[in-house]
């Protein structure tokens, strides 16, 4: 079965820095396209992806982080991760990692709180 298992979190200042991880299991890890999705506060909020890195390396951002996220992967270790720099207030939310699209099951995410 499909398991994506993230972690990294925690309650960071503005400005801080975070990293995030995900190792997923039972997926054919290197030909997918993968991707961080950021849940913001709130129950109506949908998940939206902030970065993407295809099995070639190239990359992806949504506008609200170029520049401050850094996606990479590792398909030896089925890993990928999110370095996240400068963080702002909005950055606070759970984060997952899934295929690009997005499937169902969908990890826990990692909490990321940003406050001063």
């Amino acid at each position: 079965q499909v398991q994506f298992v993230e972690s990294g979190g925690g309650l960071v200042q503005p400005g801080g820095s975070l990293r995030l991880s995900c190792t997923t299991y039972g997926l054919m890890f290197d030909i997918y396209t993968m991707g961080w999705f950021h849940k913001g506060p709130g129950n109506q909020r949908e998940r939206e992806l902030i970065a993407s890195i295809g099995w070639d390396g190239s990359v992806n951002y949504d506008d609200s982080v170029k520049g401050r996220f850094t996606i990479s992967r590792d398909n030896a270790k089925t890993g990928v991760y999110l370095q996240i720099n400068s963080l702002k207030p909005e950055d606070t939310g759970v984060y997952y990692c899934n295929r690009v699209p997005g499937f169902a099951p969908w990890g826990q995410g990692t909490q990321v709180t940003v406050s001063s």
